[in-house]
């Protein structure tokens, strides 16, 4: 169950599929999301907006994934995942974020996936704390990890400074 912590761009992994912190519109935005679809092309907007027009018409629920076509990328797919907005999410802040996680790595399983790619849900303009997120990421990682000892989870950050963060907070 190797579980791989590294910085670097989501944008050039070469995995099954990446995970998109996307808004719940699902219509590309700043940060890693912005980042995703620049790269990935029209095809991820298209598929977008077909997932809104027959699933999810009123946007992505916190806490939910789906997943579509990565487009450009070296990615199989893009599994978009909406994270809770900290501040907006009461005491159901870390069970949102966990749902995030959890629910990408169940379309993984779905899409016959073994290898994820997952950039820090939530811990950007999102504004949750990258120690606490960081800690319920792994965790919640590691514990699906358990049932799915074949996938592959790769977290990638953006710089080494918030990989040394995610390092910290999860160290033993």
């Amino acid at each position: 169950m190797p579980i791989h912590i590294k910085a670097g761009d989501i944008t050039k992994e070469k995995a099954c599929a990446i995970v998109n912190a996307a808004n719940r519109s699902l219509m590309g935005g700043g940060g890693v999301d912005g980042a995703i679809h620049r790269a990935g092309g029209p095809a991820i907007l298209a598929a977008c907006k077909e997932v809104r027009r027959t699933q999810y018409p009123d946007g992505l629920p916190t806490g939910e994934a789906v997943a579509t076509t990565a487009g450009n990328l070296p990615a199989q797919y893009v599994i978009h995942t909406v994270g809770p907005i900290w501040g907006r999410c009461g005491d159901r802040c870390d069970e949102l974020l966990a749902n995030a996680y959890r629910n990408s790595l169940k379309v993984a399983v779905e899409l016959g996936c073994d290898s994820v790619v997952f950039p820090a849900i939530s811990t950007g303009v999102y504004g949750f704390p990258a120690d606490r997120a960081a800690k319920i990421a792994y965790k919640t990682v590691k514990d699906f990890l358990k049932s799915h000892p074949d996938m592959d989870v790769t977290f990638i950050f953006h710089s080494d400074r918030s990989r040394k963060v995610f390092e910290k907070a999860t160290a033993h």
